[in-house]
Formats: C-alpha cells, structure tokens, sequence
C-alpha cells in the first residue's frame, strides 16, 4: 500500500505531498495523521530551510474524504465532526505557525480543506487548470482548516463571504487576480518546479526573519497599532541578534553579495 504522504529533502528544502491521486488527495484519517506529523517534524528540523506542499496526479487536494466521513456519519456512536477538532486544527496551527517559508504547488484543483491548506501557504504557485472550490456549503457545512482566518484576509471580508456562501469554482487567472495565487505559470507540469525553485530561493534566504515576518504579519494583520508594534520590535530584537543580520550587513558595507546560514 503507497504511503498516504511523501516527503522528500534537497538543499534545506523538504517536499511533502499528499499521495491519494486515485481519490484526488482527498484527507482520509491516515493521510491527515501523517501531514500532521511531518509538520511536526519539520517545524524542528533545523536542515529544513522551506517547504513545498504538493498533491500527487492531478489534482492538488479536494478536502476531506466523503466516503470516510459518510461512514462515520452512519455509526451511531460516530462524532464526524471531531475531525475538525483532532486534525484539522492542529495541522492547521502548525502549518500558519512555521517558522520558515512554505510554498503550496497548486496543481489542479483544491477544494474545500484542500483549499484551505493551500492558503495556509505563504505562496501559492498554480497553472491553467488550477482552480479553487470553497465547497464546504455544498454539503451543508461551514468552512475549517482555518480558512474563515486566511480568506479574508487573502480577498477581502466582500468576497470570502461569496467564495464561502456560494461555493463557486475559482478558476485559475481569476484566483491570480484576487490573491488566491502568488503566480501562475503557462504550463501545468511547471507548477512544481515552479514552487521548488522559489523555495530554494527562500531556503537561501535568512531563514529567522522570514520567520519573524511571518509572526509580525499574523499580529499586524488582526491586531491594533500598539499590538503591531509590539511585534515589530520583538521580530526586529530577534532577526537583529542573528548571525545572518550581522553578517549581511557586513556584506553590504563591503559591497558584496551577503550568505545566509538559516541561523
């Protein structure tokens, strides 16, 4: 049996990819437990620099497995719902609070916690046949995987509420257009060359501040002026106490192009 996720490590960049192209990467419990401890894993994994989230075949991932969840809708002593609460939200806390860069290969089509994933990411590369689909309405749920904090804050309050309500298909220039997509390559079998060679370039780069911007951006998003502030100067207190920092700088004093060790 081909295991549910494949991770893949090169030059500080770790690749995770969901691997269920039969069922269009759709989360069945043993795939949501192995993303949730690759997260784990490479949230401490000081070789790892950036990750790639993937999906394997055609599709990026279209959410939850419905036949898993309809059998569970069917037992009597079943929650269906607890999903939400033992694997939706931790992979999703773990995957917004990275401390590195994460890059989604939005091939193909991501639908409902699948979508919500991708927009977890800090980019998001797609091609032509990449699409977007907020689902969760049409099987009479509201949304999860932390999109109801991503979403607007990636289209706006305006268009999220249609994105979610309506549950239309976002195709792929227009998901460029709103800033569902970082970038769009002519070619679907770029995306995920695509989406490595920014990581790499992100895994060369000064790995504590890009985590620190990621943490001021959270704050500064949702939070008052003081508040960001606050996040600015903590972010700043501990980019600034880094080998990179103080290297880079002497770098550019020397005129030279600066080396960045992650640390």
């Amino acid at each position: 049996m081909a295991e549910p996720l494949l991770t893949e490590a090169s030059d500080g960049v770790v690749t995770l990819t969901l691997n269920r192209p039969d069922s269009l990467n759709s989360l069945d419990a043993a795939l949501r437990a192995a993303l949730r401890e690759a997260l784990t894993e490479v949230a401490v994994d000081t070789a790892c620099r950036a990750v790639v989230l993937a999906g394997a075949g055609r599709a990026f991932c279209v959410g939850q497995d419905l036949r898993e969840h309809v059998e569970t809708l069917g037992r009597a002593d079943g929650d269906p719902l607890a999903v939400v609460r033992d694997h939706y939200n931790p992979i999703t806390t773990l995957l917004a609070g990275l401390a590195k860069p994460v890059v989604a290969a939005v091939r193909g089509m991501a639908a409902g916690a699948g979508a919500s994933l991708a927009m977890l990411a800090d980019f998001r590369v797609g091609g032509p046949k990449t699409a977007f689909l907020m689902a969760f309405a049409n099987v009479g749920l509201a949304g999860d995987t932390g999109c109801s904090w991503t979403l607007p804050r990636l289209v706006g309050h305006a268009k999220a509420t249609e994105l979610l309500m309506l549950a239309e298909p976002v195709p792929a220039a227009e998901a460029l257009r709103i800033g569902l997509l970082s970038r769009l390559v002519d070619d679907d079998e770029l995306v995920l060359p695509a989406a490595r060679e920014l990581a790499a370039r992100l895994a060369n780069g000064p790995t504590v501040a890009y985590g620190q911007i990621k943490r001021q951006l959270a704050v500064g998003g949702a939070g008052t002026l003081a508040e960001a502030l606050a996040a600015e100067y903590e972010a700043q207190r501990i980019s600034g106490d880094t080998a990179d920092h103080r290297n880079a700088t002497a770098a550019f004093v020397r005129k030279e192009k600066p080396v960045f060790e992650g640390r």
